[in-house]
């Protein structure tokens, strides 16, 4: 008999404190930085962000996404043998993130690791997670997506500074007789590294580099809404699918203007799109779990469902996966 995985809980947190665009706005202007909701909004689609306190890590944030996650499953923490987390603002240089969690939800002894792949990390991770379960490697998956951007943005840089925030979202992927995920596309280009990173490192106690992230957002754009389409069109051919099968479009939340270049490519109009870039800015790896768990409690997205999940980031990483809810 076949073994598939398929999402049966999903869950998200985001941070007390929330700014708007005239929030931020205002704490800019204190640093003689000028910006306005409407130049924001007219760029990005982007009219606030979440943004966690100094005391408050990844892990806390995926800790909280993880438990709603499990809740919607009805399961316990020590019901999960594989935790992933997609993450690159991890609390630590080592030990994992996951390892982290895992702790946190009394979980110990299950395998836990983090999955690098920048905006692109939950799509990644669903898809090892994927992988692990069809194998036999594991039965229940706990797959999360937690970032603190905003530890690592440059509020003297207008335009990257506007554009991301805080938060986790979590799903959990168990063995099933029945479809769940069908197919998935993973890709990544390291020539350009260069356009989206975070280049410091740290050495003998201190910071080689700029710990802080720059982006080319032109070529960021122009990258993305080629790939993008690419990924998705290869995931329904892989799955035997067309874009008429897609119920939901559930896009990493980067940028208005690249979710409906994505949209139009695919014929698919915009309601028929997951949008929460509106009031959660770029959350990275947690943006496309972060819209899944909207979708879904909102009753949008219902199951027996085709969902279309598509991220791209820095790397360069873009990938899509294609499943049934």
């Amino acid at each position: 008999m076949t073994r598939y995985a398929r999402i049966t809980g999903t869950g998200s947190y985001l941070p007390p404190r929330r700014l708007t665009n005239h929030d931020l706005a205002a704490e800019l202007a204190e640093r003689g930085i000028e910006t306005s909701h409407e130049w924001i909004v007219e760029r990005t689609g982007i009219e606030a962000r979440h943004f966690a306190d100094a005391a408050t890590s990844s892990s806390d944030l995926a800790l909280e996404a993880s438990r709603k996650a499990l809740e919607a499953a009805g399961l316990t923490p020590q019901d999960i043998d594989l935790i992933i987390v997609a993450t690159s603002t991890p609390d630590m240089v080592f030990p994992s993130t996951a390892c982290i969690l895992q702790n946190k939800l009394g979980a110990n002894g299950c395998a836990a690791f983090d999955v690098q792949a920048v905006c692109s990390g939950f799509v990644y991770a669903l898809t090892v997670a994927d992988a692990m379960i069809r194998s036999g490697g594991a039965r229940r998956a706990l797959v999360v997506g937690a970032e603190v951007f905003s530890r690592i943005l440059d509020f003297n840089d207008r335009t990257t500074c506007v554009l991301f925030g805080d938060g986790a979202g979590a799903v959990v992927l168990e063995a099933s007789d029945a479809p769940g995920i069908l197919a998935s596309d993973l890709h990544a280009d390291g020539s350009h590294v260069g356009i989206l990173c975070v280049p410091g490192n740290v050495s003998g106690g201190q910071v080689l580099g700029s710990p802080l992230l720059t982006m080319d957002g032109q070529a960021v754009f122009k990258l993305a809404v080629g790939v993008l389409e690419k990924a998705a069109r290869a995931t329904l051919e892989k799955a035997g699918k067309t874009d008429a099968n897609i119920d939901w479009l559930i896009p990493h939340q980067a940028n208005i203007r690249i979710m409906q270049s994505t949209a139009r490519k695919l014929k698919l109009p915009m309601d028929k799109v997951i949008v929460t870039v509106d009031q959660h800015g770029n959350t990275s790896a947690a943006s496309i779990p972060l819209a899944l768990d909207h979708g879904v409690r909102n009753g949008q997205v219902k199951p027996g469902q085709t969902v279309l999940l598509e991220g791209v980031g820095g790397g360069f990483t873009w990938g899509a996966v294609l499943l049934n809810m």
